[in-house]
């Protein structure tokens, strides 16, 4: 792929799933959008690195949210380990006015989903990000029947969390 196709495919992609993975890295942060924006940032410069060995082997897309969950979860191992500094070279995503109440539930999911083991964190900020069954099930690893019973699971499992705080 020379230089100007492959600007335009970049380009193309970040247009198309910038958002989406802001939002899925918001929620691997509890919500903060200074660590999602950071991560969304070393997402896409590692598709940027790896646009030209991508293989085709599954959708862009699949592509993509693998790439985003893999730099979130080391990003949470680094975090963990050293502290790091916000930056905002991709704009931010525009977040919605909620009142005090809605506020405080949105936190609530949030906390409740950090509680949830990694392959039940990622599968429910996809499914929150509106990816199909079996989009979900090619980056999960799992068969669509599988990924139905533990999606079935996981919403019993928030629900008690929401409702009582516990999992």
């Amino acid at each position: 792929m020379n230089t100007v196709d492959k600007n335009l495919r970049f380009n193309e992609l970040f247009d198309q799933h910038y958002a989406k993975v802001f939002r899925l890295c918001k929620g691997y942060f509890n919500g903060s959008e200074a660590l999602a924006s950071d991560s969304s940032q070393e997402v896409f410069i590692k598709i940027w690195e790896s646009l030209d060995s991508f293989r085709g082997e599954s959708s862009i897309s699949t592509w993509i949210y693998r790439i985003s969950v893999n730099t979130c979860l080391l990003y949470l191992r680094k975090q963990s380990t050293r502290k790091e500094k916000a930056t905002t070279i991709f704009p931010p995503i525009a977040t919605e006015q909620y009142s005090f109440e809605e506020e405080e539930k949105i936190q609530k999911m949030y906390s409740c989903i950090q509680k949830l083991g990694e392959q039940d964190k990622m599968t429910t900020l996809m499914m929150l990000e509106g990816i199909g069954y079996q989009e979900i099930s090619e980056v999960v690893g799992i068969t669509e029947e599988a990924l139905r019973v533990r999606i079935h699971r996981i919403k019993k499992h928030l629900t008690q969390c929401v409702q009582h705080g516990n999992i």
